[in-house]
């Protein structure tokens, strides 16, 4: 793999929709930079003639966040916007988005943005950001855009959207950058792969790809890559995300029959939990029922709204009515209902998890149901579905994943076709994308295997400074910030990493408050000092701990306010914070929020 080296140095508007295949011309500017930041990055250097720049704004360190730029002059080029969904430690946080300070002072510089499918984690944060990098002309896929718009509906004073449509007969250029487009197989329709122009060279990023299989497990659709592997690719850019997964993906072929056997076996209703974004799956599902004579209702908004666009775009076609609302289950026989709910991760208010809990208003679980989890499991969710799995079983329900039957396929290629790939595309470099470092580390090493010279392998993270020319490829040590950019409520990046600190500080310990009556001008505390604990201890349980404190805290304000004229009180209320939590810190080994409240009268 290549060293890090040091380097020595609006349009707003409806949906426009052109003829496929014609070029598309956008302007220029001039005009040099330099970034600077309080985050501790080093400034950035101006970009050096015959050079293009790449740079990942997220997604180089999780799963999800996915933002690319190129750079290369006067151009800037992006590719998808997208965003990240919390831990279990950013209490209160929606979800997290890619930081754009790089870009903000360079508005006037971006030709276009292109996004590659309508998943949340490539197209979530584009309200939040699309209008502060001066709402540029997105280019893609009628359904991604139909998926961009909806999403925009709910953020009213995010702008209008500027979108124009692209298939695989489109050639869009853009500055410097001439785009063509290829269809990939995914999880979601209209996936598209990018076979980028620049004068370094051509760039492909195929986007989020997998193999399909006929029944003899031959690869099909596989013809765009053994055509750029006719071409000179200077750099290769691949996902990530399934390179620990030996073998190939499983058929979708096989998923289909393996649930179509598990909706002949029950006897009762099936409910069938996926991600809201698995359009395929979700027409897979539907066609099953239609095929067996079940009625389908749909839960979830997300849900609905994501199938809607699909039936008024064509990709769903049903021989009769299969479709029923969630309130018209109890018309039809239990062995004759399929429902589609939201909630395979566990997620607190979705479809499935209020059913478990008895709090959905139409769905109760009953002993003759099946639960079907045609996902796999998100990192960091595995108890909140173990959680989920085991209320379902208390109920009677019979529950099955991914794990014990052969029921869902991922979106995203394995190691084997991964490999295949980089054998037919036959790049000159190769840049693993999408997911943490380890697993683009192991796609290095695939690309190793398949014959790419090492030194021409490049693996950055987050906001490193990759840079391309003709004849050679370096990582610097230059780095953008890429921090996190939380998104709570209305507010987007209001929640620091303090505030976040706070929130934990919360969730594990507590917080403690102390309310003081004390005379202003002899200092005195007027009666017995308020204590209100949460999360901290139980109070009624705890009344030794609590007359100690009273005790301490009279004792530290009136030494406090002793000979002291006129009374500090900020001072006051310091020292009480600080002797208070070192004495419930030696007591509990706990550490509480210590909130004083010193009242003047």
């Amino acid at each position: 793999m290549i060293e890090k080296r040091t380097a020595s140095s609006g349009r707003t508007g409806g949906v426009k929709k052109r003829g496929f295949g014609q070029r598309q011309e956008r302007g220029q500017t001039r005009g040099g930079f330099m970034h600077q930041n309080g985050n501790g990055y080093k400034s950035v250097s101006l970009i050096k003639p015959g050079v293009l720049r790449i740079i990942a704004l997220g997604g180089f360190g999780e799963v999800g966040r996915n933002m690319m730029l190129f750079e290369y002059g006067q151009d800037i080029l992006i590719i998808d916007m997208g965003l990240q969904f919390p831990d279990e430690n950013m209490h209160g946080i929606d979800y997290i988005i890619p930081n754009i300070s790089y870009l903000e002072n360079k508005k006037d510089k971006i030709r276009g943005v292109i996004v590659t499918h309508g998943h949340y984690d490539h197209i979530g944060a584009i309200p939040q950001l699309i209008g502060k990098l001066g709402n540029p002309t997105i280019y893609t896929t009628q359904l991604t855009a139909a998926i961009i718009r909806k999403r925009q509906e709910d953020y009213p004073y995010a702008p209008k959207l500027d979108i124009e449509y692209i298939n695989e007969k489109a050639v869009t250029k853009l500055g410097v950058f001439t785009v063509r487009y290829f269809p990939v197989a995914h999880n979601i329709p209209e996936g598209v792969g990018l076979e980028i122009e620049t004068p370094a060279g051509t760039i492909v990023h195929p986007g989020e790809f997998k193999f399909f299989y006929d029944h003899q497990m031959n690869p099909i659709g596989l013809e765009q890559f053994e055509a750029l592997g006719k071409k000179d690719v200077r750099l290769l850019m691949l996902d990530s995300t399934k390179s620990e997964e030996p073998g190939r993906s499983m058929p979708e072929w096989q998923v289909e029959e393996n649930i179509e056997e598990l909706l002949k076996q029950a006897k009762g209703r099936v409910i069938i939990s996926t991600f809201a974004s698995l359009l395929d799956r979700l027409t897979q599902l539907v066609h099953i029922a239609d095929k067996l004579g079940r009625k389908v209702a749909i839960t979830g908004r997300s849900m609905q709204t994501n199938f809607a666009i699909a039936q008024e775009l064509g990709l769903v076609k049903l021989k009769r009515q299969t479709m029923i609302t969630i309130k018209e289950i109890d018309n039809y026989p239990d062995d004759k209902i399929v429902i589609l709910t939201t909630g395979a991760q566990g997620e607190e208010n979705a479809g499935l998890t209020r059913m478990a809990s008895g709090a959905h208003k139409e769905v109760r679980i009953k002993p003759t149901d099946t639960v079907i989890f045609s996902s796999s499991i998100v990192p960091g969710n595995e108890m909140y579905v173990q959680t989920l799995r085991d209320n379902l079983a208390r109920q009677g329900a019979m529950v099955y994943h991914y794990k014990i039957f052969g029921i869902h396929s991922g979106g995203h290629a394995t190691r084997t076709e991964l490999k295949e790939t980089m054998e037919m595309v036959k790049p000159q470099c190769f840049l693993p994308i999408h997911g943490f470092f380890y697993m683009r580390a192991i796609n290095a090493k695939l690309a190793e295997e398949a014959g790419i010279n090492p030194k021409n392998i490049a693996v950055p993270d987050n906001g490193q400074i990759l840079e391309l020319t003709k004849n050679s490829i370096n990582l610097l040590n230059e780095k953008v910030p890429t921090n996190y950019v939380m998104v709570d409520g209305l507010g987007v990046g209001d929640v620091k990493e303090v505030v976040l600190r706070d929130r934990q500080m919360l969730a594990e310990d507590g917080i403690f408050v102390v309310i003081a009556i004390v005379d202003s001008q002899s200092g005195k505390i007027r009666g017995s000092p308020d204590i209100i604990s949460r999360g901290f201890v139980y109070l009624r349980e705890s009344k030794d701990l609590l007359h100690q404190t009273r005790l301490i805290t009279k004792k530290v304000v009136e030494h406090a306010t002793q000979n002291m004229h006129p009374i500090n009180w900020d001072w006051v209320k310091n020292s009480l914070r600080d002797d208070v939590g070192k004495f419930l810190f030696q007591k509990t080994h706990r550490r509480p929020m210590v909130l004083p409240v010193v009242i003047e009268v």
